[in-house]
């Protein structure tokens, strides 16, 4: 294997480990809600942009549940930050978390929770585009998205569905040819493909 693909792995085993270290699951679960896995933890496609993705969903719909929620998280001395955006009102209808987890190598770990309203037009729908990636995956391509995520520089992070598109279903297999591909594909806003 080759480093940055031995990096991914131990990204995915460290952020697995954050997830039990903090008891994220426990805590959503708490305040009866259900939080999915999505995002780069659930494709196994992890690499230097050191993000957890969840998506929670709690029927009936909770603002207090959601704020006690973030309360039991704030409580873990590793958490270093916490920020909150209420987008019920517009057509995402979820409420953004945003903490950040200091690992015991003074890394930072982003933690995107967002709880969705059952109404979103998004509920249950970046779940499906995970598990889609993760199954249209070969060696080649996991091979190339991981390539283009090594070489990435921190500050340029790409929306990653941009890069699963370009791999997938484009044939982009290197940064150089990312690049191309983003100047002749822009995005706005939310990306909604799935292979």
């Amino acid at each position: 294997m080759s480093d940055f693909t031995n990096t991914a792995a131990e990204n995915l085993q460290r952020a697995n480990e954050i997830l039990e270290e903090t008891g994220l699951f426990r805590i959503w679960e708490s305040v009866g809600a259900k939080p999915h896995l999505v995002g780069s933890l659930r494709t196994g496609l992890l690499m230097k942009h050191l993000d957890i993705d969840l998506h929670i969903y709690s029927d009936p719909f909770s603002l207090s549940a959601s704020f006690a929620a973030m309360a039991e998280l704030a409580q873990n001395r590793e958490i270093k930050r916490i920020e909150y955006a209420n987008l019920l009102e517009t057509e995402e209808k979820c409420l953004e978390w945003h903490a950040w987890f200091q690992d015991d190598d003074d890394r930072l770990w982003q933690i995107d929770m967002i709880h969705i309203h059952a109404d979103s037009p998004f509920a249950g729908y970046f779940e499906k585009v995970a598990d889609r990636i993760r199954e249209a995956l070969t060696p080649e391509t996991r091979h190339a998205i991981l390539a283009i995520k090594n070489e990435m520089p921190l500050e340029n992070k790409a929306n990653s569905i941009a890069i699963y598109q370009s791999v997938i279903r484009d044939g982009v297999r290197n940064y150089r040819e990312f690049l191309e591909w983003t100047r002749n594909n822009p995005a706005d806003g939310i990306m909604e493909w799935m292979p």
